[in-house]
């Protein structure tokens, strides 16, 4: 929606996201918001599938010794990051208590 509204504004012909880059995103999904949003802003929206970039992409960016961050970002990956740690944690410690009640 930002996107969108600042090409607008600022006169640009269209608008995309990076987010098509991504092998794990609805393509489809993504493309249907873009062109709702675009048209609601009067400017084009632009699908491109990047995905076939996407591995070089990342081999490259290690080559080049740049950041990226293990996430896309969203709240959803958050939550999910960190919910995979708190399941490893909660089951480390439901395997201790199991061990000490039929050790004790």
């Amino acid at each position: 929606n930002e996107a969108a509204r600042f090409a607008a504004e600022k006169g640009y012909d269209a608008f995309t996201t990076t987010l098509l880059i991504s092998p794990y995103q609805k393509h489809e999904l993504l493309n249907q918001l873009g062109v709702e949003i675009g048209s609601h802003y009067g400017i084009e929206f632009k699908y491109w599938d990047f995905r076939p970039g996407f591995r070089a992409g990342q081999e490259r960016a290690k080559e080049l010794d740049m950041y990226r961050q293990p996430y896309c970002g969203c709240i959803y990956s958050e939550l999910e990051r960190y919910a995979k740690k708190l399941n490893t944690t909660m089951d480390a410690v439901r395997g201790n208590n199991r061990e000490s009640r039929t050790t004790g």
